[in-house]
């Protein structure tokens, strides 16, 4: 199995689950919110602040998605690797506010991490692939 089909299967699985959890926050986020880690959540108008990470969520997967889509596996990998820093945010603020530990490292670092590996092997894939070795042209024969 070549590196690009590893790469587009986690890539792929990684679009899918940031979209998913995006849309969960904005349709049902009193049910996925005790999930992200934080020791209480906002009461009153505060809710929509959850809408608005989970409008993050789908607009992250979103970039992904398309960049994986159309080809553009050199921008996918530096995405991946730029978009590295929401999962390593939500880390901080759990840790800042006393939340879950567990949570934080479990689910947000872990985050991180995988999508940081997803994005060097991506960028590892596309810098073998400008490397290959180009044919010289044949000249014409007049």
């Amino acid at each position: 199995m070549s590196l690009k089909t590893v790469n587009t299967a986690l890539t792929t699985a990684l679009v899918l689950f940031i979209f998913w959890f995006g849309v969960d926050f904005v349709v049902t986020p009193e049910t996925v919110a005790p999930t992200f880690g934080l020791p209480s959540w906002p009461s009153g108008d505060g809710g929509g602040f959850l809408i608005v990470k989970g409008i993050r969520d789908i607009v992250g997967g979103l970039v992904l998605g398309v960049l994986l889509l159309t080809g553009q596996r050199r921008a996918l990998g530096w995405v991946l690797l730029v978009e590295a820093l929401i999962p390593i945010g939500d880390m901080t603020n759990v840790l800042a506010h006393h939340g879950s530990t567990t949570a934080a490292f479990g689910i947000h670092g872990l985050t991180a991490v995988l999508m940081v590996i997803m994005g060097l092997l991506t960028l590892r894939e596309t810098r073998e692939a400008n490397a290959a070795p180009v044919a010289a042209p044949v000249p014409a024969r007049g």
